[in-house]
């Protein structure tokens, strides 16, 4: 009885904290950010822990070099760690099978290439890959799930259209919109904002906020902008060199001497006063005169 209890509990402890890595430690990952010189012995990632629950979106700051692209890709399972391990609703990532990954864990890269001569509701079927079986053929689940993630990201009327003719918010909403499709509990996204505009930043971190609060999702991002964090990040992890210098709210540690020992440069740290969130701005080192 006590054993099943036991069971019990850590079943549903694992219900609220979907995603958890363990004194995790890894090498190198094939991205430019996490280059090292030649003959480097850091690893760009070193015994870190990290817990996400669900309901919550984790945004993951640093400079260059920080390990925070591997660190997704550890949590992804796309890179062993050399030490430590990741558990997926309690159970160790390590060796399970990908399509069961696959059906609830869902990864958004920085950029897609593969499917750009596919339509915008040819693509986010492909989510729906990992439920489907070995002929993939659609069910009507399968339909009635691609058109609510449609209706959801406002692709509706780009529908047949070719992901290669949208604009480049409009392609990134489709990205998101496949991996939503695949009715994953935890999401990660690597950079999903990079290279829009503000408004397209704004309107895909809203859609991001709505669905991570709608479906209890478990949601890392990482990311370069500090306001964009603030403003939408139920959690803060702050990386540098491997490691992390700090992990809580916003308000706890998006503070100057965190951001200042994360990034090695000064920020000046105000309040909105219109939405009550931090803002920063670098500042500009003084000249000193010859």
């Amino acid at each position: 009885m006590a054993e099943a209890t036991l069971i019990e509990a850590r079943h549903e402890a694992s219900l609220h904290v979907p995603l958890q890595a363990r004194a995790i430690s890894a090498r190198y990952a094939e991205s430019t950010e996490d280059a090292r010189p030649v003959g480097s012995t850091r690893l760009p990632l070193a015994g870190v822990d990290l817990e996400v629950r669900a309901g919550e979106l984790i945004a993951i700051l640093g400079p260059n070099g920080a390990g925070k692209t591997t660190l997704l890709r550890v949590l992804a399972g796309t890179l062993l760690p050399s030490a430590g391990d990741v558990r997926l609703f309690g159970e160790p990532l390590l060796g399970m099978d990908r399509r069961l990954v696959a059906q609830k864990l869902a990864v958004v890269a920085q950029t897609e290439e593969v499917t750009f001569g596919f339509s915008v509701h040819d693509v986010v079927m492909m989510g729906r890959a990992p439920h489907q079986g070995a002929w993939m053929r659609a069910s009507p689940e399968d339909d009635a799930i691609v058109a609510t993630v449609l209706e959801r990201c406002d692709l509706v009327d780009n529908a047949k259209r070719s992901v290669r003719e949208l604009s480049g918010g409009e392609q990134k909403r489709v990205m998101i919109a496949r991996a939503l499709a695949q009715r994953p509990r935890v999401l990660l996204l690597d950079e999903p904002a990079a290279f829009l505009d503000v408004r397209h930043q704004i309107a895909l971190y809203d859609l991001l906020a709505e669905e991570v609060s709608r479906d209890r999702l478990a949601c890392v991002v990482v990311m370069h902008d500090l306001n964009i964090a603030a403003q939408y990040a139920s959690r803060v992890v702050l990386a540098k060199d491997g490691k992390f210098v700090a992990i809580g709210g916003v308000d706890e540690v998006m503070t100057y001497a965190r951001l200042r020992e994360t990034f090695d440069t000064d920020l000046y740290a105000g309040k909105n006063e219109l939405t009550n969130t931090l803002f920063f701005l670098p500042m500009r080192t003084p000249r000193k005169d010859s």
